[in-house]
């Protein structure tokens, strides 16, 4: 698990890549203090494993479900990354809950100066991810933990303030390029909970459940 606090822009050595895989070769020196083979670290919001471990630089496998459903099919030798290591027992929990596991991806449609924040207009190419993303909610872009501040139709925005964008990725992105995206994990839980007996083959197990819609609306829940 990750708190969405990047700790520090890593910059691809190499790519080694067949069909719907690739291996990275990111090179890194922060986190390179106590990373060992088998660690888990977010990659631009994707959680991947470090198979081996060199000379400040590490490399990961992406598999064929993640090369689909991120971005990281797009990097190219050279290509920068956020970089987070995943979060210690008795660390400090400063952004929201992150997994590392992409929702999928989004476009950036504008970026806009507004005094000191620089506001990114993302729109997610689905559209069911919406139901997750509300104004004031958490959201992950590239693995930044990030406030929602107001959504439309068809898109949202997220303001940020320069230290974030100068420590991170977004400093060089620019509109039309493409992000990935990992909503709240906590609505997805309760959507799947609510929806659970809608499911084919599941009315058994969600009349069971003591927890429902009028439940949750009575307990402030939703």
């Amino acid at each position: 698990m990750f708190t969405g606090l990047i700790e520090e822009v890593g910059v691809l050595r190499g790519v080694t890549s067949g069909g719907e895989m690739m291996v990275l070769n990111i090179g890194a020196s922060l986190i390179m203090d106590d990373l060992k083979i088998g660690d888990s670290v977010s990659v631009n919001g994707v959680c991947l494993t470090a198979t081996s471990i060199g000379d400040h630089s590490f490399t990961v496998d992406v598999m064929p479900q993640t090369y689909r459903n991120s971005t990281l099919k797009e990097l190219r030798s050279g290509s920068r990354m956020n970089l987070e290591r995943a979060m210690a027992a008795g660390g400090r929990f400063g952004g929201h809950i992150v997994q590392g596991h992409v929702d999928g991806t989004g476009e950036i449609r504008s970026v806009k100066r507004d005094q000191n924040a620089v506001v990114f207009e993302i729109a997610p190419e689905r559209t069911s991810l919406f139901k997750f993303i509300i104004p004031k909610g958490s959201i992950t872009i590239d693995g930044i933990s990030l406030t929602v501040v107001d959504t439309s139709a068809s898109a949202f925005t997220v303001s940020i303030i320069p230290h974030t964008l100068g420590e991170t990725v977004l400093a060089h992105k620019r509109t039309g390029d493409r992000i990935n995206l990992e909503c709240d994990v906590l609505g997805k839980y309760v959507d799947h909970l609510l929806n659970y007996g809608s499911r084919a083959g599941n009315a058994e197990e969600a009349n069971s459940s003591r927890i429902s819609r009028d439940f949750l609306a009575a307990n402030g829940f939703v």
